[in-house]
């Protein structure tokens, strides 16, 4: 099931500050400051241009794997992925298939070392850094080092100006959106249990960042 900011905001509260289109100045800053900690950066202007340069940038043959991100299935990654109609090895589609509920979670541990793992992100600070958390990990675990190769994809909406901004973000805006999400999805509420800063790549090449010109996300 699809499910967007459209279908909680009227139910969360949150700070609609840190979530609006930030000037052009400050996203020169964050992509400039994010290339100087080591991240790919590549600003497109919409949504169907993301789903082209992620998939322009993942060669045939390579193993997939995402993390849930309603930014993924904003940009029309996640109906592109399940269709089947690359030439890409779809690890999601494997672990659904696994019947044996241990067998699933061993799976899903593994597949952190794809050869390309995919994800949004909770807020962009223009100093550089990126701001992430979940419940259980599974989202943000691959991305400071089990994955090959990290493809991140972010609305302009989630560039705020420090790194206390992208902090106060995550608390303020995307956990209430998030939260009533998982009510939705799995009957109970979310958390956020583990947190990552990722404040510099050091294997060049590695993690880009894929910033567009529109409100995605949360």
């Amino acid at each position: 099931m699809s499910q967007t900011k459209a279908d909680y905001i009227d139910d969360a509260e949150i700070d609609t500050s840190l979530d609006t289109h930030p000037d052009e100045e400050t996203v020169s800053e964050a992509v400039s400051n994010l290339e100087a900690n080591g991240f790919d950066v590549v600003v497109v202007d919409s949504a169907d241009e993301a789903l082209e340069t992620i998939q322009d940038r993942i060669p045939a043959g390579a193993s997939v794997m995402n993390g849930h991100s309603t930014t993924l299935e904003e940009i029309g990654f996640m109906e592109y992925l399940s269709a089947g109609d690359h030439e890409w090895e779809s690890l999601p589609e494997e672990i659904q298939s696994i019947d044996d509920d241990a067998a699933r979670q061993t799976a899903r541990r593994e597949a952190q070392t794809a050869d390309y793992f995919l994800g949004g992100i909770n807020a962009v600070a223009a100093s550089g850094e990126l701001v992430a958390a979940d419940q259980s990990g599974s989202r943000i675990g691959a991305y400071p080092f089990a994955a090959g190769n990290v493809l991140i994809v972010s609305g302009v909406n989630k560039v705020v100006p420090t790194l206390e901004d992208a902090l106060d973000r995550l608390e303020s805006v995307a956990y209430p959106l998030e939260n009533e999400r998982a009510n939705d999805a799995y009957g109970v509420g979310s958390a956020i249990a583990k947190q990552l800063i990722f404040r510099r790549e050091m294997a060049e090449g590695r993690t880009t960042v894929v910033l567009v010109r529109e409100s995605l996300g949360y």
